[in-house]
């Protein structure tokens, strides 16, 4: 009984953070931290909120596959892939507590501003391959330093002007990729023990669930709605950092 008692906030947590990554690809761990985080030390909620990201990840890759624009996200998971490590690097030379304070601040903001102001957009066709690997790159970058990397890709396809089809088809490969790579050094470390195994397990149940009720969401949303979505979900991934 006490093993479920002290999973229950993981199962919790996990259930929303993958019901909002199935409605937006994005923002896992800015939703199940909020709740995980008051739970578990950083140590133990971190690698599990990683994996159960990938995991979440994963499905909604699996049953949106047809709209997946992997050849297009490719320069931009180039550029994370050189920019992630180059961000973790960091955390042990510069102050990540301003850095995360200072980044939370412009999302906020930049959410803000375009929930006030919708028709801020770009031309669809801005950019380009070198222009997506220096996104992916800082989205790298910055994600090692706050474990938020798919907030820039997100910005830059709603700066575009992007459909939610496009939108999530180009960031969402990135972001699992991004997780991959992430837990993957995770486990080279050995930061994830068999008790957290365990915890998994119990997490499981939520997360699948949150996360099959988010995608048969993303499927009922338009355009707008979607829109919104992501930049209040941008704000808060913003206020979590602050």
């Amino acid at each position: 009984m006490s093993e479920i008692a002290s999973a229950l906030p993981l199962c919790v947590g996990v259930f929303f953070g993958g019901f909002v990554s199935g409605i937006s690809g994005f923002a896992f761990s800015a939703v199940a931290g909020a709740i995980v985080l008051h739970f578990y030390p950083a140590n133990i909620a971190v690698p599990l909120m990683m994996v159960c990201a990938l995991i979440a990840q994963t499905y909604s890759l699996v049953n949106l596959r047809k709209s997946m624009e992997w050849a297009q996200s490719l320069p931009l998971i180039i550029g994370g892939v050189v920019g992630i490590p180059l961000g973790l690097y960091a955390l042990r030379s510069i102050d990540s507590h301003s850095f995360r304070i200072g980044f939370g601040i412009f999302l906020t903001a930049y959410a803000a501003y375009m929930l006030l102001w919708p028709a801020t957009v770009i031309s669809k066709e801005v950019g380009g391959k070198a222009t997506d690997s220096a996104i992916g790159f800082a989205s790298g970058v910055v994600g090692g330093l706050t474990a938020f990397p798919g907030a820039l890709p997100t910005m830059w396809c709603d700066l575009r002007g992007l459909p939610k089809d496009a939108k999530r088809g180009l960031t969402q490969p990135f972001i699992a990729t991004m997780q991959l790579f992430g837990f993957l050094l995770v486990m080279i470390h050995g930061d994830f023990s068999a008790d957290m195994g365990w915890k998994l397990v119990w997490a499981l149940p939520g997360l699948i669930v949150g996360t099959v009720l988010g995608l048969a969401a993303f499927g009922k949303i338009n355009d707008l709605i979607f829109r919104r979505t992501i930049l209040s979900l941008l704000m808060l991934s913003g206020v979590s950092l602050i």
